[in-house]
């Protein structure tokens, strides 16, 4: 009798184990895996058009169409990180005049990459990269003279560095580095000049300081914000009246912002500040200066925010 109560306890204790077993295997099946890579973005194709009939002001029937695309992909998984973002776009205008009605509107390629190892809590020792340029040719229309003044590679700025990256959340980052390097680049000897590179050189480069900081904010369901915006000053210590150097910063900022509703439809505004110390922009009487150069655009169009 004793035996038989023996085995039945030891039964009996063996399938509590094993029920134990099979509902902690369950518990670890149904647990999701670890997400290490993460995507979002906002690429839209906007329209407009305006027509006008006895307009005292005056103007051009125009119809303009834009493409554009702004991503992100992220890796995060223990102490590495590594984030890159493509920002482009390409767009073109018809105007309703006899010289050059077809003109290219937008046009821009911006590619960053930045991979990390956190040293200590949401600090990261960073390698980074940036590409910046544009597709085809672009021409400046004044005075009904084509003349071209930027085509592939003409100009472009690459960067490459190595500094700190402080990340305290998801959204916001702040890149600093003491060793930065910078090639301007320009191909067409025409344009040289333009962009602040000695005509028998196709590129300038320097080695500097630079600073970046960066928002991708998400939170809200179909609305997406991404802004960055970088600056860099070159280690040259010359005349007060050369444009390239120390204290002389050259300042980029971009900046995106995108609703998506009923799905498809998408309401984004992308805007771009930038000066560069040596490139000379022309006003409307022809003088060429250093400027600050702004665009914005407002589109309403098919989109798709993820």
């Amino acid at each position: 009798m004793k035996k038989l109560s023996l085995i039945s306890l030891l039964i009996f204790f063996c399938g509590i184990n094993l029920f134990a077993q099979e509902n902690i295997a369950e518990q670890i099946e149904e647990q999701p895996k670890p997400k290490y890579w993460k995507c979002n973005g906002i690429i839209s194709l906007n329209a407009s058009a305006t027509n006008m009939w006895n307009w005292a002001a005056g103007g051009n029937n125009n119809a303009t169409g834009v493409a554009s695309a702004n991503i992100t992909l992220l890796y995060k998984k223990k102490t590495i990180a590594w984030e890159s973002n493509l920002d482009t776009e390409i767009g073109v205008s018809y105007l309703d005049t006899k010289f050059e009605p077809w003109r290219k509107s937008n046009d821009k390629i911006n590619f960053s990459t930045k991979f990390g190892w956190e040293f200590h809590k949401q600090w990261y020792l960073t390698v980074a990269g940036n590409f910046k340029s544009q597709y085809i040719k672009g021409y400046d229309y004044a005075n009904d003279i084509k003349t071209p003044i930027s085509a592939w590679l003409s100009p472009s700025y690459t960067d490459i560095s190595v500094g700190i990256d402080w990340k305290p959340n998801d959204i916001f980052s702040v890149y600093l580095s003491p060793v930065a390097g910078k090639i301007s680049t320009c191909t067409k000897e025409d344009f040289r000049e333009r962009y602040g590179i000695d005509l028998n050189r196709t590129n300038l480069a320097e080695l500097g300081l630079s600073a970046k900081a960066g928002v991708n904010y998400t939170k809200i369901e179909n609305l997406k914000i991404i802004s960055t915006v970088g600056i860099f000053t070159p280690y040259t210590w010359g005349e007060k009246t050369e444009p390239r150097r120390f204290g002389n910063f050259d300042v980029d900022w971009d900046f995106a912002i995108s609703y998506q509703f009923l799905k498809v439809l998408n309401v984004t505004l992308n805007t771009s500040l930038k000066y560069y110390p040596g490139v000379l922009i022309a006003d409307k009487e022809g003088n060429m200066a250093e400027r600050v150069q702004f665009k914005s655009i407002f589109g309403l169009g098919i989109g798709y925010s993820f």
